[in-house]
């Protein structure tokens, strides 16, 4: 799954993260500040900046640089003790993917900037006193605009490159399982596994990976923001004061989410890989029906049809309950952050613009943390599939099959017996 696509990945993941960990490290141990010896000083007050502006500040200009300096090494040095095909797409698809997620985050932070002189002009314009010109809600529109422009175009060409990405993977999967064909193709369902299972856990892993690297990042950037506006709320319901409260409350809202649906959801990749085996089971009767008269006879086809129909029917309750419970948890966290506001609001403590940046922080912090509860399905889904193709790894490792295919295998032998 890995091995096709990454070079040598028993190693490869790890030195990425660490390599990930010592550019982060040196770029808060002062890195950010060695752009002004090549006249790109740090500027007061960049962060407050509003408009589009925001991502050529010299701040933004050398992380530029940086980051392509350590894309570039990292990728030097394994193509200079590694020759592997998809090292191109593996490596540079990954480094441009990681950038584009962290420039969405930053548009993100971008609008929260612009979020609060907006609504603030908004406020004073409905005030019985209007003193606000037209041209100025104008502008800040425009702002907006040319903030909005410039994430389209990123999107497209991300979504674009992601494409490719995606579908280069499922050709080093494909190539890489076909070139052992002769010993996968008895595996149940194995060529369902090779044309189908490949596309989806490519896509699926690029997903969930690119969710998750966006979530780290927002917290890098949202945390502190939110931990300085929380110098704005005096106090919590129920809790009272306590320190950083809106940072406080996000975690613990959201590790609580997390915690519930994993435990209420605990049944399900089980359920789902069993699923996609009787479904494969079911399909490869029918498919030998076409051609062999003896084959997917009415009592075989029933019996196989009503292990799918079992299976759903489990797999329907289980998700029942699991989605009962994740649509009150999504439904409260709507109002979660204005219910540990009230306080503050009415006491008339913050403005209109300072409540919206406040929110946005929030749901933003919040959401990050949430990563899991977010991605369960998917999840699920990933997990099934990884069991699918982890049968073709134990056989290509000459390692025992997974406990259900060994089920299926041990039947098949029985059935040829007869």
């Amino acid at each position: 799954m890995f091995h096709s696509f990454f070079p040598n990945p028993r190693i490869f993941f790890p030195s990425f993260i660490l390599w990930c960990a010592v550019a982060i490290g040196l770029w808060y141990a002062g890195g950010h500040q060695l752009g002004a010896y090549v006249g790109l000083s740090p500027e007061e007050g960049s962060e407050l900046v509003v408009g589009a502006r925001y991502f050529w500040t010299n701040d933004f200009l050398w992380f530029y640089i940086y980051y392509l300096f350590f894309a570039g090494v990292f990728w030097g040095l394994w193509s200079y003790f590694s020759d592997h095909k998809w090292m191109s797409w593996s490596i540079g698809g990954s480094a441009f993917i990681l950038f584009s997620t962290y420039f969405s985050v930053q548009v993100s932070v971008a609008i929260n900037n612009w979020r609060r002189p907006f609504f603030d002009l908004v406020q004073k314009a409905l005030t019985p006193d209007n003193q606000v010109e037209t041209s100025e809600l104008y502008l800040l529109l425009l702002d907006f605009a040319v903030i909005a422009f410039i994430w389209i175009a990123v999107y497209v060409v991300t979504r674009f490159i992601v494409s490719h990405y995606i579908f280069r993977w499922r050709t080093a999967m494909n190539d890489f399982y076909m070139s052992h064909w002769p010993r996968l193709r008895h595996i149940e369902g194995a060529s369902q596994r090779v044309q189908e299972d490949t596309m989806r856990f490519a896509q699926t892993v690029e997903g969930l990976g690119v969710n998750m690297i966006d979530s780290v990042m927002t917290l890098i950037a949202f945390l502190p923001i939110l931990y300085t506006l929380s110098s704005n709320v005096a106090e919590l319901p129920i809790v009272g004061a306590i320190p950083a409260p809106l940072m406080q409350a996000a975690i613990f809202w959201s590790l609580f989410g997390t915690v519930l649906l994993a435990v209420v959801g605990i049944k399900l990749p089980g359920l789902e890989f069993r699923n996609q085996r009787v479904e494969a089971g079911y399909r490869k009767e029918l498919v030998y029906g076409e051609d062999d008269a003896i084959r997917a006879d009415p009592p075989t086809v029933r019996e196989l049809f009503t292990n799918v129909r079992s299976n759903y029917f489990r797999l329907y309750f289980h998700y029942m309950y699991f989605n009962l419970t994740r649509a009150f948890y999504l439904q409260a966290d709507n109002i979660f952050a204005y219910f540990i506001l009230v306080p503050t609001i009415a006491a008339g403590k913050i403005t209109f613009g300072l409540l919206q940046q406040i929110l946005t922080a929030f749901t933003q912090v919040s959401n990050s943390f949430q990563y899991l509860v977010n991605s369960w399905a998917t999840i699920v889904e990933l997990l099934s599939i990884y069991k699918r193709l982890k049968a073709f790894e134990a056989t290509l490792n000459d390692e025992p099959l997974p406990g259900i295919d060994q089920e299926y295998l041990a039947r098949q032998q029985a059935d040829t017996a007869e």
